[in-house]
């Protein structure tokens, strides 16, 4: 009997505890937490959202890239419009009588889903428009200004860097729920990339409406406005003084030019040429058609988006790939009679001394030599077949960064192409082809492609004697400390010991005495050990490409460079000052007297017009 009394009471006092809890529960809501209440009371409520401003894009040593500015947008409440002056109207905005009859129709349209809200009506009108609608605003019910901040640049370089500000499009916004209609968000570039820090949170302000649908007075004297959050700043691995130097050097030209820090991976400049000026960024969709007529396409990131022939700085990774393998030494020499020829086959060479040891050939920049070297490692007798040996070396050009992406911190990278046995056999049939049939990868033509950004890596990789760290252009984002660049070091398939002799080639290639065949005497620098190394690319559209890879100085480098410019011929004759050019501008300061005139010419070179014709 007790227990069943005890039961009874057990079951009275849980029901008592649950009535308690809901009851104060309710007292909660209903006179304490009024959030509640702003829900169900929302139809006679106005929120006015109030947007952040982005965060700062910062270059390393502190100077602007992008900062804010105001702009004013009109906007219109169609739940609060009534007949207004619209002569006024549209003498203050600068539009026909037709042209607002015609947008104030497509509002009418969309009047059900809009509610009472508020949607943009102009966009970015003119401080000068903008102090003439605040003044006669009283002629115009339903309008209002909405205050939001919009992107500056001071300097009119790095639009394909930066990446734009364009109104999110309903596909994003329905992946984003977070976002809503009239918002912003970066794209391209660094403003999408790290868009969740640049763009901060939004606010808003909360107004009573009378039985009219005007605004009365804020709610609860602003007690539940929410204020806006700024986005975060960021300190980015950009060199200002470098990169507008660079962008100096590239006028009137078409390529791209990479300078990074070898010992980091921190990318010093980045530019692609003829690229989007920063002047387009501040209101891109009023510069779309013109920028997407453009034939030099200046959307383009060719920095990380072409897949060029590498040409013969490629010759670099089969040497060290030869001496690793053990089908090549530094003493190997090969004999050059202006290329290379076998029954039919020929790989035409330039005049040069003959014959040569590696260290020479690098020099040189000979394609007899790595035609042999080349065949050298495809027939090597310790793989069963050419199939094997193949994969092989496409197993070193992975570990080199070719035919992947480095993953560098901007959209859009790609891959490249990187040609390997089911390629080939794809092309030609299983067993059908061999060493000769593949002979133009030996000086870095035929089906392999590189972006600008994998052959600066290369240079890199030659300055670190075997490794790499992923490219990358932000550096610390000072309000989040747990913010830290996704850097890898990346060790390359060859030995150490393996690199001095490329290198002494290379150093040889730009500081060698006059007649000894050195390519790239031009890049010289007083007083700079430079390394380098040229290309030319077989171009079947036109000139051929110039390309250029280079570091400095020779032992402990802090810069590796690449440029590579379409269209521009011989090596070095446009990429390879454009690069030493870069490097003495960035170790010394200043360009020496007796390399004026090449300051000078380069600056003069126009090769747009091979490129409109």
């Amino acid at each position: 009997m007790g227990y069943k009394v005890r039961q009874k009471n057990i079951i009275i006092t849980f029901f008592t505890v649950c009535v308690l809890i809901l009851v104060i529960r309710l007292f909660f809501l209903q006179l304490i937490n009024k959030e509640y209440k702003i829900t169900a009371t929302n139809n006679v409520l106005r929120y006015e959202i109030i947007y952040p401003s982005r965060g700062l894009i910062l270059d390393r040593n502190g100077q602007i890239l992008v900062d804010n500015q105001s702009a004013y947008d009109i906007m219109i409440t169609p739940r609060e419009l009534e007949a207004f002056d619209t002569t006024g109207f549209c003498a203050i905005f600068d539009l026909s009588s037709e042209r607002l009859d015609q947008m104030l129709s497509e509002i009418h349209e969309r009047r059900r889903s809009i509610g009472y809200q508020s949607v943009i009506f102009l966009r970015q009108v003119t401080n000068e428009q903008y102090t003439r609608f605040l003044e006669k605003s009283y002629r115009f019910p339903g309008f209002s200004v909405q205050t939001r901040s919009v992107r500056n640049y001071p300097s009119a370089i790095c639009g394909n860097l930066l990446g734009y500000i364009i109104e999110a499009d309903p596909s994003f916004l329905e992946k984003n729920p977070e976002y809503r209609l009239g918002d912003y968000i970066g794209r391209t570039g660094l403003e999408e990339y790290y868009e969740k820090w640049l763009k901060g949170e939004k606010g808003y302000s909360i107004y009573l409406r009378d039985v009219h649908n005007r605004i009365k007075s804020p709610y609860e004297d602003g007690e539940y406005d929410k204020p806006s959050v700024p986005g975060k700043d960021m300190i980015t691995t950009i060199d200002l003084s470098l990169q507008t130097f660079a962008e100096e050097l590239m006028h009137n030209k078409v390529g791209s030019v990479i300078a990074l820090d070898p010992s980091t991976g921190e990318i010093l400049t980045l530019i692609t040429s003829v690229g989007l000026p920063t002047k387009h960024l501040t209101n891109f969709g009023a510069y779309y058609s013109q920028v997407i007529s453009n034939p030099l396409k200046p959307l383009f990131n060719r920095a990380i988006m072409s897949a060029y022939p590498p040409g013969s700085v490629f010759k670099l990774v089969n040497g060290l790939i030869g001496l690793q393998e053990g089908v090549l030494k530094p003493e190997t020499r090969y004999s050059c009679n202006m290329g290379y020829k076998v029954g039919s086959l020929t790989v035409g060479c330039h005049r040069h001394p003959s014959p040569t040891n590696l260290m020479q050939s690098v020099m040189m920049s000979c394609n007899a030599y790595y035609c042999n070297v080349f065949r050298s490692i495809l027939d090597n007798p310790v793989y069963e077949n050419i199939g094997q040996a193949m994969d092989r070396w496409q197993e070193y050009l992975k570990s080199f960064g070719f035919g992947m992406r480095l993953g560098i911190d901007i959209p859009g990278e790609l891959s490249g192409s990187l040609p390997g046995t089911a390629l080939y056999d794809q092309i030609y049939g299983k067993n059908s082809w061999r060493s000769l049939t593949v002979i133009s990868l030996s000086i870095g033509q035929g089906e392999i492609g590189t972006t600008p950004l994998q052959l600066a890596n290369l240079a890199a990789i030659m300055a670190n004697r075997g490794h790499f760290y992923t490219p990358h252009l932000v550096r610390e984002i000072p309000e989040d400390p747990s913010f830290s660049p996704e850097v890898e070091r990346k060790e390359v398939m060859v030995d150490e010991e393996h690199f001095s002799v490329i290198v002494e080639g290379m150093y040889q290639a730009v500081n060698a005495p006059a007649g000894s065949g050195a390519t790239a005497r031009l890049a010289a620098i007083p007083g700079v050990d430079l390394c380098g190394k040229t290309g030319t690319a077989q171009n079947p559209h036109g000139e051929d490409h110039s390309v250029f890879i280079c570091f400095a100085p020779r032992e402990n480098p802090t810069i590796a460079v690449a440029v590579y410019i379409e269209q521009g011929g011989f090596g070095a004759s446009q990429a390879a000052p454009v690069a030493s050019l870069l490097v003495e501008k960035y170790l010394t300061g200043q360009i020496h007297p007796s390399r004026q005139w090449l300051y000078e010419r380069t600056l003069e070179q126009d090769l747009l017009t091979r490129h409109l014709q």
